[in-house]
């Protein structure tokens, strides 16, 4: 096997993983915008009233709840919590660059780049959750669906401003992790 040199890994990265000036750009002037503004707002409100939400009524909720609708709630609280913590994730990427204290480049990284949820097999679409889950509280089902309108949304703002990047061509690392599942699985 042959070793790869810093540099190498360097000139790779530069070749595959540019965004051209234009998009720079555009993605520095959305930082700046009002339309991220709103969203950065949208989302950190999001989380802290799902916060509250889930530390107060929502654990008084759960109480009441009949086994498998608790663990339901259990299930989709945590996905729900984790979605909205990669959701603030991204904006605190955005509002670092616009802040100058994040570089483009380490702004770009595939670890800041929100994926498509994947749907574990067997797995509800929140729909199919609203549909069947009349005995969970209105509250948590009007945040997940808040919750996963923002997620896409998000997703495509991401997509659009970084969609010049190589890792957005298949190569992300949960990519190479279901790759790697579906092969284990044959």
């Amino acid at each position: 096997m042959t070793a790869v040199s810093p540099l190498d890994k360097t000139k790779a990265t530069s070749l595959t993983d540019t965004l051209t000036p234009q998009a720079e750009a555009r993605l520095l002037a959305f930082t700046k915008s009002e339309l991220f503004s709103k969203t950065f707002r949208e989302g950190m409100d999001l989380v802290e009233e799902t916060a509250a939400y889930l530390d107060g009524p929502g654990r008084q909720d759960s109480k009441k709840l009949e086994r498998t609708d608790a663990l339901t709630y259990a299930s989709q609280s945590m996905r729900l919590t984790t979605r909205l913590m990669q959701v603030a994730s991204w904006l605190l990427v955005q509002r670092a660059l616009k802040e100058e204290e994040m570089t483009l480049s380490d702004a770009r990284a595939d670890k800041y780049r929100l994926v498509p949820e994947e749907k574990a097999e067997g797995a509800l679409s929140f729909s199919d959750i609203a549909k069947d889950a009349y005995a969970l509280p209105a509250r948590l089902l009007d945040l997940m669906a808040r919750s996963e309108q923002l997620y896409e949304r998000i997703m495509r703002l991401d997509r659009s401003l970084y969609g010049t990047i190589a890792a957005q061509k298949g190569n992300t690392v949960a990519d190479q992790i279901n790759r790697l599942e579906a092969a284990f699985k044959r």
